[in-house]
Formats: structure tokens, C-alpha cells, sequence
């Protein structure tokens, strides 16, 4: 589900040369750790997000190499439910930055991993305008966190950043 969505996003982003010139499409690859406030439990509950990632870029931007980000946000959140609005701020490797606000998102707990796919688009600052997903596989260290009366407090693993 989460591959054929983002298949699905590529296949009708625009190319990056039908944006303005200076903005190029980037595709990166890192970590994100993320936090949740109450855990994510079998019923969504109203929560807290915070957390942050780490890039390595590719860009048609040559001087565009990294980027570090903060993200928080909230909503409706669970282990198999996600209605949350999140706002993710990077920093790049040049000085410049750029707000990403993901209103859709999807993250399902399988077998003690979070599946996770947010789609969302540039605010502020460098990409503006442009659409970026940011598709994972965060580890939860044990899947029974579900049914514990903590929940999944804390995901972390890999991710990707892909403005188009």
C-alpha cells in the first residue's frame, strides 16, 4: 500500500523543470527518530508528535548535499490510524531552510515495524509550493508496545525526503 502510493505520487508530480528556475527536485535519504505523546495505542487518541531527521541529498542543485530537520505536530493518532497534521523544518546544508506542512499520512504497525508515508507540500522558504513525500520503516523495538498501557512511544529507522 504505502509503495503503490508513493508510485502513484511520482507518477503525477510534476517534472521539476515545469517549476521555477532555482527549484530543483532533491531525493534524500536518512533517519528519522519520532516521539508520540501518549504512545500509539490500538485506539487512536488524541497525540503529540515531535522528533527529528538527517539527510544525504541528491539534487540538481549541486550545492545542495544534506539537511537536518525538527518535526512536530498532532493529531488523531494510533497504531493502525494516523489523522495528524505534521510540520517538518530543515535545515539544509547551504544555510538555506524549508517548512514542509503533511497533511496526509498513513503509519501502520507491521509485525513491530511502523510503515510510514506522509505527503505534504512546501510552505516556506526553498521548494516552496512543491509536493514532498516522506516514505519509512521505523522500528518499534517491541511490537506488543501496542497493547501496553505506555503504547509505541517512540519510532525510529530509516526514511527517505522526495520534493517534487
Amino acid at each position: 500500500m504505502v509503495a503503490g502510493a508513493l508510485a502513484a505520487l511520482v507518477h503525477v508530480a510534476p517534472d521539476a523543470s515545469a517549476h521555477a528556475a532555482g527549484a530543483a527536485a532533491v531525493s534524500c535519504a536518512g533517519s528519522n527518530t519520532i516521539s508520540f505523546s501518549p504512545g500509539l495505542s490500538l485506539t487512536a487518541r488524541r497525540t503529540r508528535i515531535g522528533g527529528d531527521g538527517a539527510y544525504t541529498c541528491l539534487s540538481s542543485d549541486p550545492a545542495l548535499r544534506s539537511g537536518v530537520s525538527s518535526i512536530s505536530g498532532g493529531g488523531w493518532n494510533g497504531c493502525f490510524f494516523s489523522d495528524a497534521t505534521t510540520v517538518e523544518r530543515i535545515t539544509w546544508n547551504t544555510g538555506e531552510q524549508t517548512t514542509v506542512v503533511y497533511r496526509l499520512g498513513n503509519v501502520q504497525q507491521v509485525a513491530g515495524h511502523a510503515v510510514v508515508l506522509v505527503v505534504g507540500r512546501v510552505v516556506k522558504g526553498k521548494f516552496r509550493g512543491h509536493t514532498v513525500a516522506s516514505p519509512g520503516l521505523q522500528l518499534t523495538f517491541d511490537p506488543l508496545q501496542c497493547v501496553s498501557r505506555g503504547g509505541v512511544e517512540l519510532i525510529t529507522g530509516p526514511s527517505t525526503l522526495v520534493i517534487v
